[in-house]
């Protein structure tokens, strides 16, 4: 049996938020999943408002705080990624995109990836679609194939909720699938580890 973390990311900016909650419940069915086929699993739960000003000071200074370096770490260094965000203005919000900025260009290859989002109405749904879905693309993330958006009448129970339910246990489904068929992760990559050791860099050169 071996042991997975999986970080989950959720940029609601209201106390309570239906963004963390969707966050919450994705992760639970993601750990069920995860532990129906044997793996042990660490949630690391990342609420991004907590953490708002240290993105802007590490954006507009090109330095993060302590913090903010520990919760880069385990996003990049986290076995899968849920990735949960309002949509305003049929896009992500602002300090969601604002962290996924400071992500290291090559640090979410080959990394699955559940996005989600919430919002006003279902009409926004398709933000999923020409906003997360691409932005994870160009990370080169492997963003499985269920999205998941929840709008105010999918928390009110009967269909809407049950539908809502059974799309996050096939997309949890689908992250477990990704995990699972993975190696574990090593942690984040060291960007000042050297690629090359001194005995080649001090030795012979070919003439």
């Amino acid at each position: 049996m071996s042991r997975r973390t999986l970080a989950v990311v959720s940029a609601g900016l209201s106390q309570p938020s239906s963004t963390r909650l969707l966050a919450d419940q994705l992760a639970a069915a993601t750990g069920d999943e995860l532990a129906g086929r044997g793996e042990q699993v660490d949630v690391h739960h990342i609420d991004l408002r907590e953490h708002a000003h240290d993105v802007v000071n590490h954006l507009l200074t090109g330095f993060p705080s302590e913090s903010l370096r520990a919760i880069l770490d385990t996003v990049t260094g986290a076995d899968g990624l849920i990735a949960v965000t309002p949509i305003f203005n049929a896009s992500y919000n602002g300090l969601f995109k604002s962290f996924f900025d400071l992500i290291e260009a090559e640090a979410l290859v080959d990394r699955p990836v559940l996005i989600a989002a919430t919002g006003g109405t279902a009409r926004h749904s398709l933000a999923l679609e020409h906003a997360l879905r691409p932005l994870f693309a160009y990370l080169h993330a492997v963003v499985v194939p269920t999205a998941v958006f929840a709008a105010p009448e999918d928390w009110s129970g009967g269909a809407a909720e049950g539908a809502l339910r059974a799309r996050i246990e096939r997309s949890a489904a689908e992250l477990a699938e990704q995990v699972h068929r993975r190696p574990p992760s090593t942690g984040p990559a060291d960007p000042f580890a050297l690629t090359t050791n001194f005995e080649d860099l001090l030795g012979p050169r070919d003439t």
